[in-house]
């Protein structure tokens, strides 16, 4: 009987030993990490990238760059990183929109389902949403917004970063609270170009992320109406929340995590998730996540992560059908 445990017992080790020596040989990582944001410069997006790319690299041992894939509401960037090979070396900026909001407004034209097809990593921001007006535009306030809406039906367009993105829904939201004939203008490359847009004049008014406006708003290049936050915002404290402008529910934030693709070993999802909770728990990169008005966010888990994003799914979808948004 004895002999027969030490036969086992060497077979077992005989199977472990070349597993052991193949990942010793093979460290995570050993060659450059690419980080696939679904959207272009200048969003929420990209300032969260830039804040966390050379730091992450650095606990990591290996450089992170940037790869911007903008395109159909963040979908041309997700489904590039949804095919990547599952080796931990192609991860993805995902935020709510493309993640939980595109499955229900793109439905079956959506050629992937994020939480089939992802590992999830970790939660690494919450930014909260702000309502801007180009400077020549006549309302400064949201109740002036919803009056100047009702008396001219149909020509008050809106922007948004994305057919599905909360900028979009938000809006929606004002929209479906007080009847208005409003025309959305959605820009499929993310934020930055709608808030260049609002800023020129081309779209008069759209909510976005706060990290995407706060600076032109700051430098009076464009109007604050509100932000959708609680209470107000330190860096912006004369501008009132939706709830002051009489909106109790109106509170909303546009979150952003990290992922892989799905089959990524599990060896290398919790050395992702124990990097990147270590860099977000950094006094330096929570300043920085401040001076844009973004909350740190970071999940317990990837699998507790897995759980959010299921519930924000079910959440925003039931909030999609209900306001009738399509993919334009």
């Amino acid at each position: 009987m004895r002999r027969l445990v030490r036969i086992a017992l060497a077979g077992a080790l005989a199977l472990l030993v070349p597993h052991v020596a193949a990942q010793a040989l093979d460290p995570y990582p050993s060659k450059p990490l690419r980080l696939i944001v679904p959207f272009g410069p200048g969003g929420a997006s990209d300032t969260v990238a830039r804040i966390l790319q050379a730091r992450v690299g650095e606990v990591l041992g290996q450089e992170m760059y940037i790869e911007y894939r903008p395109g159909a509401a963040g979908n041309i960037g997700m489904e590039l990183a949804a095919k990547a090979a599952p080796d931990g070396y192609t991860l993805f900026l995902g935020n709510v929109g493309a993640v939980a909001i595109n499955p229900t407004v793109f439905g079956a034209s959506l050629r992937i389902e994020p939480l089939r097809d992802f590992t999830p990593i970790t939660l690494i921001a919450d930014v909260p949403g702000l309502l801007i007006a180009n400077t020549a535009f006549p309302p400064n306030t949201v109740r002036e917004l919803v009056a100047y809406a009702r008396v001219h039906p149909g020509a008050v367009s809106f922007g948004s970063s994305g057919t599905g993105s909360v900028s979009r829904l938000d809006m929606e939201r004002l929209r479906e609270a007080e009847g208005l004939d409003m025309t959305h203008v959605p820009y499929r490359a993310g934020a930055g170009q709608a808030v260049t847009d609002v800023i020129g004049g081309h779209v008069p008014v759209m909510f976005v992320t706060i990290s995407s406006a706060i600076r032109q708003a700051q430098a009076g290049k464009l109007k604050a109406l509100a932000v959708t936050t609680a209470q107000r915002v330190p860096a912006l404290p004369n501008v009132p929340t939706m709830v002051e402008s009489g909106y109790p529910q109106f509170v909303s934030s546009s979150w952003q995590g990290i992922f892989v693709p799905a089959g990524t070993p599990d060896r290398i999802v919790r050395k992702l998730y124990s990097s990147f909770a270590q860099v977000l728990k950094e006094p330096e990169i929570r300043f920085r996540f401040d001076e844009s008005s973004t909350r740190v966010a970071i999940s317990e888990s990837p699998e507790e992560f897995a759980r959010f994003i299921g519930a924000e799914t079910v959440r925003w979808g039931e909030l999609v059908k209900r306001s009738g948004a399509t993919s334009d």
